[in-house]
């Protein structure tokens, strides 16, 4: 019942954690992300909830009281709010300091695509994120009468291959950072391929938001698009500036 919670509970340390053992390889300080951690903790935690809460209207419209909104029994909130809300203050953050948000991408990204993993083990026990009815074989069924999943029959197993395929891209993109020292270059390639696994693994999903009521696609399909568009648009930047550039390099 509270596994989503506790998974949760160790992504945030685990985040931390990554961040820590990164900065190293990365060259940035992370006394940077711990000094500031409150603005992180607080801007993630209220807009994510804020904005799940815009995309089940249809079910959650009828919040009276204050309290169901920040202490939620079912612990749902939107990731891409999530993470878009980390992201911009990151950038204000960097900006304040007068550094490109280059200098952290590649850190953050690395340890967001390490805690995915728990999250979505996370999920699997809790039903935050389910599959709908497939036939491929691989389906699941949830028989816990207190499981949030509405389907009675086997469904695809959605949060054991987002956990999987997570798995993968954070290996693939810790072993590209082995050889290739250009500073944004594995934090963007990581959210291409995130955005990818999103954009295709949730034609698979069986939740419903505004937008899936009325097409093919779901909410978090679009946010993966922009957020594609706007990796793409970064690496694309990256690529045109002059490779001996000491800002764009991480030192080995």
């Amino acid at each position: 019942m509270y596994a989503f919670g506790v998974a949760l509970s160790l992504s945030f340390f685990a985040f931390l954690w990554n961040l820590k053992k990164l900065a190293k390889r990365f060259w940035y300080s992370f006394s940077f992300f711990s000094h500031n951690i409150i603005w992180f903790f607080i801007s993630v935690f209220i807009f994510s909830r804020a904005f799940y809460v815009i995309g089940r209207w249809s079910d959650m419209k009828f919040i009276k009281d204050p309290f169901q909104f920040f202490i939620m029994s079912e612990y749902n909130f939107s990731l891409f709010w999530a993470i878009f809300w980390f992201s911009l203050v990151l950038a204000i953050l960097t900006r304040l300091e007068r550094w490109s948000i280059n200098r952290y991408i590649d850190g953050v990204v690395l340890s967001f695509l390490f805690v995915l993993v728990i999250g979505y083990i996370g999920a699997f026990f809790g039903g935050q994120v389910y599959g709908r009815e497939t036939a491929f074989g691989i389906e699941i069924i949830y028989k816990n009468p207190f499981t949030p999943v509405p389907y009675q029959v086997p469904v695809f197993p959605l949060p054991i291959v987002y956990m999987l395929v997570s798995f993968l891209i954070f290996c693939s993109m810790y072993i590209l950072s082995l050889f290739v020292h250009i500073r944004g270059y594995i934090g963007y390639c990581g959210l291409l391929l995130f955005s990818a696994m999103i954009l295709i693994l949730e034609f698979f999903s069986g939740k419903h938001d505004i937008l899936s009521i009325y097409s093919v696609f779901n909410l978090p399909q679009i946010y993966a698009l922009i957020l594609a568009l706007w990796s793409g648009y970064q690496l694309f930047h990256i690529f045109k500036q002059d490779t001996k550039n000491t800002e764009n390099h991480i030192e080995s």
